[in-house]
């Protein structure tokens, strides 16, 4: 699809986002765009708009029009189906509060949100509300009435700096916004919520996001891969230059239908990313967003994939399914019930392999 593309241009970033296919006619030259798809675009231009990395583009099977990658990247007329996404709200997740920019919702943990900017605009984002702002970044203004919000609540240890894609961020303001958390005694931990090893994993070729990232350790980088084909060697590289700079990165997958509601895609998955050093840490059920209902599967089927993984992939291949309650209420686990029967100490359990088995506990003074 790109085999013109000199490889110095192909594993930069900046050339990949100076590339990225944003409007039906230059999409028209990869993909023979389904009927759907055609609407689609037109119908969601300026409200949840397109924008697609060249690399992304590139993992897309351009023959099959349910393919998982395209799913996710291509607009569709049912994102303004309102029959559909009327059964959705825009920020569901009440993110929205007194600062622009910031959420508070667990006593110890604040999210900072710093652009609107993507390099891919995911068409089941949980953010889809930002779309129709443009591409901006937070004025220094905005971080800092963000960052004295922080400096004044001395509950808050952990910050996560998401957006948008917040690693969009030129050098200098990344590393603005990190030596001033690190002055600040009572924050221990910095995350950053990125999607770029997978949309654009060249931004890691670059020595001078790394350098900074490193400086100012304790990092964690919560990513992103939704489906196998999206680990190839290019990701691979990019988390292994992550990690050799003393920075873990876990995933968080999110359940979609059509894209890895397959026991044995997500199998396939969490296998993939052990293998490349990720930490599978979430199944996120997909939130009710309006303009993402239509990649809604139900609680059965994410409790069906996690009673699958379990046995056959070690337990640190097993991510927590979990649902973010609306509201703004919360993160709860769901897990299959293994417990069959209790009489007293003696409990069944229903084994990985669905046997019966019984485990007695005795109680000692």
């Amino acid at each position: 699809m790109f085999s013109n593309v000199p490889t110095h241009l192909w594993r930069s970033y900046r050339w990949q986002i100076q590339n990225r296919i944003k409007d039906i006619e230059e999409l028209r030259r990869y993909l023979k765009l389904t009927p759907e798809e055609e609407e689609g675009i037109r119908l969601t231009k300026g409200l949840y708009p397109l924008a697609i990395t060249p690399y992304y583009l590139s993992l897309i099977d351009p023959e099959d029009p349910q393919d998982p990658i395209r799913l996710q990247a291509v607009p569709r007329k049912v994102e303004v189906d309102e029959d559909i996404q009327g059964r959705g709200e825009p920020d569901a997740l009440r993110e929205e509060g007194d600062i622009p920019g910031l959420t508070h919702r667990y006593p110890d943990r604040v999210l900072m949100t710093v652009t609107t900017f993507c390099a891919v605009y995911c068409r089941h984002c949980m953010r889809k509300r930002i779309f129709s702002e443009g591409e901006r970044a937070r004025t220094k203004e905005e971080i800092d009435r963000m960052l004295d919000y922080i400096k004044k609540h001395e509950e808050i240890r952990d910050v996560l700096i998401s957006g948008g894609e917040p690693l969009s961020l030129g050098e200098d303001k990344i590393e603005y916004i990190l030596r001033e958390l690190r002055k600040i005694k009572h924050v221990e931990i910095v995350r950053f919520g990125t999607r770029l090893p997978v949309l654009a994993p060249q931004r890691f070729f670059e020595d001078r996001l790394l350098d900074i990232l490193e400086r100012y350790s304790p990092i964690w980088i919560n990513t992103h891969f939704n489906h196998p084909k999206e680990i190839t060697e290019l990701s691979e590289e990019a988390v292994d230059r992550i990690l050799r700079r003393g920075i873990p990165v876990n995933n968080q997958t999110v359940l979609l239908r059509g894209v890895n509601d397959e026991p044995e895609v997500m199998l396939e998955l969490m296998r993939a990313l052990l293998r490349i050093k990720v930490k599978p840490q979430y199944l996120f059920h997909c939130d009710p967003i309006k303009g993402a209902v239509h990649f809604r599967t139900s609680l059965d089927k994410g409790i069906e994939i996690m009673r699958y993984l379990r046995g056959r992939i070690s337990g640190m291949g097993i991510p927590t399914y979990a649902v973010d309650l609306p509201g703004g209420k919360g993160k709860v686990p769901i897990s299959p019930n293994y417990i069959v029967e209790r009489k007293g100490n003696s409990f069944i359990f229903e084994s990985y392999s669905g046997e019966l088995v019984e485990y007695t506990i005795d109680e000692y003074p």
